[in-house]
């Protein structure tokens, strides 16, 4: 093969990739758009899980207009991670085979499923506690007050995170079905995972606290103990689907 039929097959790619990320990109425009409008309306959702007794400020001029950008960018995002998924995976799609792209097709909706659970998760539960540690522990030295810019930094990169780990039994499920995971080898990695798991709620909550960050460690072990879970059942079901018929009597 020469050098120009090398480099065929790389300027194809090169140009898939290009027509995938321009598609991506107006699709998180058109959703940031509608973010925009809503912009209002989804800053009161954001500021809900705040104890509501604080007031929320801003102390330079362009804090307000940056931290609603950011909410519309983030906003726009969210919506449009179905979609930017579904490009990723046209994009690999034709180095698949096509066993591996009905798998593909199958879990899309779990990967959205999954990461409405994980922003559900963070909203309720973990951005509650979280706040309310963060806005009055220890108590009684000084009043808080703020910066809504250093609020929705928090809350809005805790959505973002929670939702995308929350993803993790979909993505091993799937490489369990097309055989490069094995339900041992994750069995055997459990105490790695666990030591992992806390390492990531470290990195994930601003905060020292061992009970905010248990409870994001907890669901992340819990996932993992899911993730091996699934893996043996796809395995069992493979290993069921290849075993031979016996042969009928006469």
């Amino acid at each position: 093969m020469n050098d120009d039929e090398k480099k065929l097959p790389l300027l194809g790619h090169l140009i898939e990739l290009r027509k995938r990320l321009i598609r991506s990109v107006i699709a998180v425009v058109i959703t940031a758009t509608i973010s925009f409008i809503f912009a209002r309306q989804i800053f009161d959702i954001l500021i809900t899980p705040a104890p509501q007794d604080i007031n929320l400020v801003y102390i330079e001029m362009t804090e307000m207009l940056g931290t609603y950008m950011r909410v519309t960018m983030v906003s726009g995002i969210i919506l449009a991670m179905p979609y930017l998924t579904y490009q990723l995976i046209m994009f690999v799609a034709p180095a698949l085979t096509p066993k591996e792209k009905r798998y593909v097709y199958l879990i899309l909706p779990w990967i959205a499923l999954m990461f409405v659970a994980g922003v559900v998760f963070a909203y309720f539960i973990l951005i509650p506690r979280l706040t309310e540690f963060l806005l009055t522990w220890p108590g009684g030295i000084a009043t808080p007050q703020p910066r809504i810019g250093n609020y929705i930094n928090i809350v809005t990169r805790l959505l973002l995170i929670v939702g995308l780990v929350f993803e993790m039994p979909v993505v091993i499920t799937f490489l369990a079905r097309i055989g490069i995971v094995k339900s041992k080898w994750l069995a055997d990695k459990r105490r790695a995972a666990i030591i992992v798991a806390f390492i990531l709620a470290a990195i994930i909550t601003p905060t020292i606290d061992p009970i905010n960050q248990s409870l994001v460690a907890a669901p992340l072990i819990v996932l993992y103990e899911m993730s091996i879970w699934l893996a043996r059942l796809v395995q069992r079901k493979e290993a069921r689907a290849v075993l031979p018929t016996a042969p009928s009597e006469p």
